[in-house]
């Protein structure tokens, strides 16, 4: 694997190194910093319960061996040493779990014995009967806590003093410093190896998309792109593919345009320069040859004219640059005049038109550009729909008052089911006898696509092989005015 600071796999080892390392120095610091306080009200603490436990064994077992015994045990089980006065400042009771660092071992330091003689133990114990107090041993050097209660009997009152170091902290704060150094290390592991596996899942489906890409930027649309376990490079790799499927149907249509606008441009050129040449060799002279060659090259010229305008305003659609001029108009006005204009056609070619729509029609609509889109299913209805056969044209308000729909219906050849998606792109042939028209330059419906989906009306075909097609549309728009 290729070291890439800036990469996927190094930064989020990176990451996971910082957090397992942060993490660990963190509590770390935090437990050797806290654990002096901790340990020493722990300790006192732990005194305060000795000196309880062991007023109530003498409490209960009064002064048998058996009370005394307990105490001792209490006082070996917890790391201390134990005095018990009475008023007069007599030592009744003792028990030493410390041994020779027992504060109450003779010699008793000055300290020590101010604190057990029986006239200061009202000011030192005060009202509250409790005592506490650190001091350092002189013998040992070690830090010690003394404790003193008093307990109130019957007969009398005791008076309590346990005596316990606090062991060095020093020895424990080094013992978990070694502790979380190991921890750190274990944690840096095991965030190393969680950080390969993650960075390797999310890393890897991007490479591989990556190489895929490069295909696809070669124009090899055999790419396919897997996104891996995560979602959102499977939604990566869901894109890629679709955009891929999208460049190869695109490349494709690229391709058939070139082959189709190439031939339709080459075969008037050569009408063209045929019939310039014959009148230049042959028809010069011969006014009614001349002329009927001169029209000849006029039609192709228009034809080419008529191919160019329509690539234009395809390519404008495409760009999104078309602007509507959108108004309220008259449907069945328009319909009717497409049909006047295409009136000679419908009669020469043998068919009957048949319209059916009421009085008017209103829709929000550019009225040249929806005048197009009819002239355009007139045309292809009129081309496609045999000699004595019929056309139909409907429109109505349909049941909700706010939809205006247009049908054309032929009894043509009808379309294969296989080829009806394909039928609005550009140059697209279905398995219908296709040729060069005089008038259609292959480009109709595309344009009409185009035209709809600017004003967002909804369109479509129905069509059955050997029965006709019927294409539609229908108008939601909100009228202005």
């Amino acid at each position: 694997m290729k070291f890439d600071l800036h990469g996927i796999r190094v930064r989020l080892w990176l990451g996971y190194f910082a957090l397992a390392v942060g993490i660990t120095v963190f509590i770390g610091v935090l437990q050797t910093g806290l654990i002096r306080p901790y340990y020493r009200n722990s300790k006192i603490q732990s005194v305060r319960l000795v000196s309880e436990s062991i007023r109530d064994n003498l409490m209960q077992e009064k002064t048998t061996s058996a009370g005394v015994s307990k105490a001792l045990r209490e006082a070996v089980d917890n790391n201390a040493c134990i005095v018990v006065f009475n008023d007069a400042g007599k030592q009744v009771y003792s028990a030493d779990g410390i041994g020779a660092g027992c504060a109450f071992r003779e010699p008793v330091s000055e300290e020590i014995a101010s604190v057990t003689k029986a006239e200061n133990f009202p000011e030192i114990l005060g009202a509250s009967g409790e005592y506490s107090s650190n001091f350092i041993d002189e013998g040992t050097g070690m830090e010690m806590i003394i404790y003193g209660r008093r307990i109130s009997a019957p007969l009398s009152n005791y008076y309590i003093f346990v005596n316990s170091p606090l062991e060095p902290v020093d020895s424990v704060v080094s013992f978990f410093s070694r502790q979380y150094g190991v921890y750190t290390l274990i944690a840096i592991i095991f965030a190393s190896m969680a950080a390969f596996y993650v960075s390797k899942n999310i890393s890897s489906p991007i490479v591989n998309m990556k190489k895929e890409a490069q295909k696809l930027s070669q124009a090899d649309y055999s790419a396919s792109f897997d996104g891996g376990s995560f979602t959102e490079t499977q939604e990566l790799a869901n894109t890629l593919n679709q955009a891929n499927e999208q460049l190869s149907r695109i490349d494709q249509m690229r391709r058939d345009l070139i082959a189709n606008v190439s031939h339709d441009i080459r075969t008037p050129l050569t009408d063209i320069k045929a019939y310039a040449e014959m009148i230049r060799d042959i028809s010069g002279d011969n006014p009614e040859k001349r002329e009927k060659h001169l029209n000849v090259i006029i039609r192709e010229t228009d034809y080419l004219d008529h191919l160019v305008n329509d690539m234009s305003e395809l390519s404008k659609m495409q760009a999104g640059i078309t602007v509507l001029h959108a108004e309220n108009v008259d449907l069945c006005e328009i319909i009717y005049d497409v049909a006047e204009m295409d009136q000679s056609l419908i009669e020469n070619a043998g068919l009957t038109l048949h319209i059916d729509v009421p009085e008017y029609l209103t829709i929000y609509a550019d009225e040249v550009k929806i005048s197009q889109v009819i002239a355009n299913f007139l045309s292809n209805a009129i081309k496609h729909t045999p000699s004595g056969k019929n056309i139909y044209i409907r429109a109505w308000q349909m049941e909700d008052e706010e939809t205006v729909r247009f049908e054309i219906r032929d009894e043509g050849e009808g379309i294969p089911e296989d080829e009806l998606p394909l039928i609005w792109d550009r140059y697209q042939k279905s398995s219908r006898s296709f040729s060069r028209s005089q008038t259609s330059t292959g480009l109709g419906l595309a344009i009409v696509k185009g035209i709809l989906d600017l004003h967002k009306a909804a369109y479509g075909v129905e069509s059955k092989e050997g029965e006709g097609s019927m294409f539609w549309m229908e108008f939601r728009e909100t009228h202005e005015g």
